[in-house]
């Protein structure tokens, strides 16, 4: 007996002798498989690439790892303003908002700034919003790969991970649309 999605009881009876016994399945598999071998023959065998020696070209849009962008003194960006995490739709940011002191100056362009900031890139799922939304132009994804980790705790990228390093500034001019441009001036 096989049960419908009407909820209705069906007999078995009603089955052909190829339906029970799956040939239409079986002869359905085997002409997709034959179809890519004829393909693969006609065509060439599509290129394989020995990564990590040899990457696989990308898009120019493609989105790969976040960074958090410094000014041109070397002081951090982000104001902690929340627009960021709010336009994300997979919610996968989360920040700690703190005002600075006196000493800290130096680090940071306004007065108040973000003390955490997380990025779960498990959750995340590389649309960009983030970067669309931030004001200052504090965030942009680069065209870096994310690293490999080995449990899911190594996945949450804060600013250890995040800020971009100031004798190692990541280029994303390329990213940039004019209004970011110009929001940076």
């Amino acid at each position: 007996m096989k049960l419908t999605n009407r909820s209705k009881v069906v007999s078995n009876k009603e089955m052909t002798l190829a339906e029970k016994i799956y040939l239409p399945a079986i002869f359905t598999g085997m002409g997709i498989t034959f179809k890519h071998a004829v393909r693969t023959v006609i065509k060439g065998a599509p290129a394989v690439y020995s990564y990590p020696e040899v990457q696989k070209p990308r898009a120019s849009i493609w989105r790969g790892h976040h960074v958090l962008k410094r000014d041109e003194e070397g002081r951090e960006r982000c104001t902690a303003c929340g627009l960021c995490a709010v336009a994300c739709p997979a919610e996968a940011i989360t920040m700690t908002a703190a005002e600075r002191t006196k000493e800290e100056k130096g680090l940071y362009r306004e007065e108040k700034y973000a003390s955490v900031y997380e990025i779960n890139m498990l959750r995340c799922i590389f649309c960009g919003m983030c970067e669309e939304a931030c004001p200052k132009s504090a965030i942009y994804l680069t065209d870096r790969l994310v690293d490999v980790e080995t449990n899911r705790g190594s996945f949450i990228y804060g600013k250890d991970k995040l800020v971009e390093k100031i004798n190692e500034r990541i280029d994303i001019t390329t990213r940039q649309s004019e209004k970011q441009k110009n929001a940076v001036k």
